[in-house]
């Protein structure tokens, strides 16, 4: 078996665009006329680069060779060029071109992927959204507490037993930062309704998107923790797993972070300095399936558990599904609402959620079916603008009445 040919579908995620602007899906081909997908996680450039890049790792590393080898592909890829480090972009690739290979190696066996990779461990796997409260005219009003507490019951009622929010903005590319004192209020306050409306049936999980210093998140930190939240994610910037630690040695509240890690050499170095009890690696950045295995094994030494971030495509949440149901030390998963909306029409058949839990597919490989027609009616992605995006202008104190700085698309 070889691989002949790749393919990249970039696709516009309508408004109000949740899970990012587009969408990057890559299709494998076998010189047999089995296909693989996978979903790479970009965000360093625009996507027009982005397919350029493919077709290169792919010409270069992965032509004409057998899509069982992926440990041979990661390290050429993380070799390439003489590197021999954990590159963002590169990664990225490797994890949608590798997922796709597991797509088609689990259809080549007739087997989902978790079957091959340990075999499953979770018949069911717990599940979390964050927030949308939508306010009147139909759009998301994500720093109006009232909405957000009515949006947390109704997600309770369907289901849901953790719950995910982020009330501490703005993101700027100048952090981090000390927040204003009515960023942390609005913070507490957040935590102090959802949990009083929500009691103990749902856990509550506090973004921050590392926008603080270390002090700055200890100071946050104290006010939240009589809410008793199952996490504090991303308190300070990626890259310093030593000052992550000092943070989660301030608090009570388990510190959770690595959606913008890759690789596990990151992730072993946030580990070893105690940086976070929760590892959050993306399937779509980290390095694809088997790295992020590998990554859940480094947490199972540590006795620290694995929560797969997800705020990409339905592609890139069925790779997660793969290795959450084959790893005992999984804890959540983070789903997009009930996997409803665009996230189901992109798909021939809608990833599985019940009562609060995504149920694994029995099917072969990844378990699901690009719907083509739907693809191809949302692409090529025409706007300018990257995944997600944060304020090019420092932290303001006195702008907090503002609540445009939340849609990060813009």
């Amino acid at each position: 078996m070889q691989l002949v040919s790749v393919h990249t579908d970039v696709v516009a995620v309508p408004p109000p665009h949740i899970g990012g602007m587009y969408w990057i899906f890559v299709t494998l081909r076998t010189d047999d006329g089995i296909e693989g997908v996978g979903e790479v996680y970009s965000a360093t450039f625009h996507p027009d680069v982005m397919v350029v890049a493919i077709q290169d790792v792919f010409d270069r590393l992965l032509a004409g060779e057998d899509p069982h080898h992926v440990e041979k592909f990661f390290r050429r890829a993380y070799s390439s060029g003489f590197t021999q480090r954990p590159d963002l972009t590169m990664m990225g690739i490797v994890s949608g071109l590798e997922m796709a290979c597991w797509d088609i190696i689990g259809k080549a066996a007739g087997k989902p992927v978790y079957e091959l990779i340990g075999g499953k461990v979770n018949e069911k796997l717990r599940s979390y959204s964050y927030l949308y409260p939508q306010n009147a005219s139909g759009a998301h009003d994500y720093n109006n507490l009232e909405l957000s507490v009515e949006c947390a019951l109704e997600y309770m009622e369907q289901g849901f037993t953790a719950l995910k929010f982020d009330p501490a903005g703005p993101y700027t590319v100048m952090g981090g930062h000390q927040l204003s004192l009515e960023d942390m209020d609005r913070s507490e306050a957040f935590c102090r309704r959802i949990r009083e409306a929500v009691g103990n049936r749902c856990d509550l999980l506090f973004g921050t998107h590392g926008q603080m210093t270390v002090s700055g998140a200890v100071r946050l930190a104290r006010r939240l923790e009589p809410y008793d939240p199952l996490w504090f994610e991303e308190p300070i910037p990626p890259g310093n797993s030593e000052a992550m630690g000092r943070v989660a040695d301030k608090t009570t509240i388990p510190v959770a972070t690595g959606e913008r890690l890759t690789t596990k050499y990151e992730f072993h170095d946030l580990l070893r300095n105690n940086g976070a009890s929760i590892l959050q690696m993306n399937l779509g950045r980290v390095g694809g399936i088997l790295e992020g295995k590998k990554v859940a094994a480094l947490a199972e030494t540590y006795y620290a558990q694995i929560a797969p971030h997800l705020y990409n495509g339905p592609v890139g949440a069925a790779a997660s599904i793969q290795l959450a149901t084959a790893t005992p030390n999984f804890l959540v998963q983070e789903s997009i609402r009930r996997w409803d909306g665009f996230h189901a029409e992109v798909l021939e058949e809608p990833l599985v959620w019940e009562d609060g839990y995504i149920i694994p597919s029995d099917k072969p490989g990844l378990g699901i079916t690009l719907n083509r027609e739907v693809i191809e009616a949302h692409s090529p992605y025409k706007d300018k603008r990257l995944h997600l995006a944060m304020w090019d202008s420092p932290y303001d104190f006195k702008a907090q009445s503002d609540t445009s700085w939340k849609d990060l698309s813009k």
